[in-house]
């Protein structure tokens, strides 16, 4: 079943364009990197299908539903490329932070129950970050506040994790147990569509890729096509 179909989508900025008739699909179950140089429009993309930013050429349809219609937000989760810039002295917890991923079912004004706590318990059990669950988020490593992240994200149980260059600023050794973390999740049944330049997260735990062009265009290939005959040609691994 398709999860996501973009059919023809444009997009440009006042100055730029940036996307052009682009279409693919994302199937339940898939991992799908998108990939490409810097100005390709690859967070651009994320924000469309989200409907952050508004599109008006072409049609996205998420679970279904043409996405300016979709409403079904803990079906979802997106974890944005800002997610880890904190400052030291922010003063939320870790558990606070992942409590945050409820406010999509229960409003702003609810109670948490029991039943709540646990889930979000479940959560940062399953990105091994339980232990530090009333540590300041602030006082935490690149790569241990990305886990918290996506336990905020895993918190409501999605079907599809969008994330946003989730490696950017991340040492190398944080950057591969992310990209495992990821694996095992979408091995679990969750969709993951992910922005990244980290292309050795592309070779071992994708198995679709999006390569956004210069000019607007998008290939998508499966990641085994992917390696065989496109590294050499078209993704370089600094920027």
């Amino acid at each position: 079943m398709n999860v996501l179909e973009v059919r023809d989508l444009s997009f440009s900025y006042p100055d730029k364009s940036i996307l052009h008739r682009l279409s693919f699909n994302v199937e339940s179950g898939d991992f799908l990197c998108i990939i490409g140089t810097n100005g390709t429009g690859k967070s651009t993309l994320l924000k469309l299908i989200l409907n952050i930013l508004p599109s008006t050429e072409g049609e996205i349809r998420l679970l279904g539903k043409p996405s300016d219609k979709f409403r079904d937000y803990s079906k979802i989760a997106y974890v944005s490329q800002k997610a880890t810039s904190f400052n030291r002295d922010f003063p939320a917890t870790v558990e606070e932070i992942v409590t945050l991923g409820l406010y999509s079912q229960k409003g702003f004004m609810q109670r948490y129950t029991k039943e709540d706590k646990e889930k979000v318990a479940a959560a940062l059990k399953r990105v091994g970050m339980y232990d530090y669950k009333d540590k300041k988020i602030g006082h935490l490593s690149g790569g241990q506040q990305q886990r918290v992240f996506i336990a905020k994200a895993l918190v409501s149980s999605p079907e599809i994790i969008f994330l946003d260059e989730p490696t950017v600023g991340i040492d190398i050794k944080a950057v591969d147990s992310i990209c495992c973390l990821l694996g095992e999740l979408n091995k679990s049944g969750i969709t993951i569509i992910m922005v990244t330049h980290d292309i050795s997260s592309v070779l071992f735990h994708s198995n679709k890729v999006l390569l956004l062009s210069e000019d607007g265009h998008g290939e998508m290939m499966s990641a085994s096509e992917f390696n065989s005959h496109t590294i050499s040609n078209h993704v370089h691994h600094k920027h």
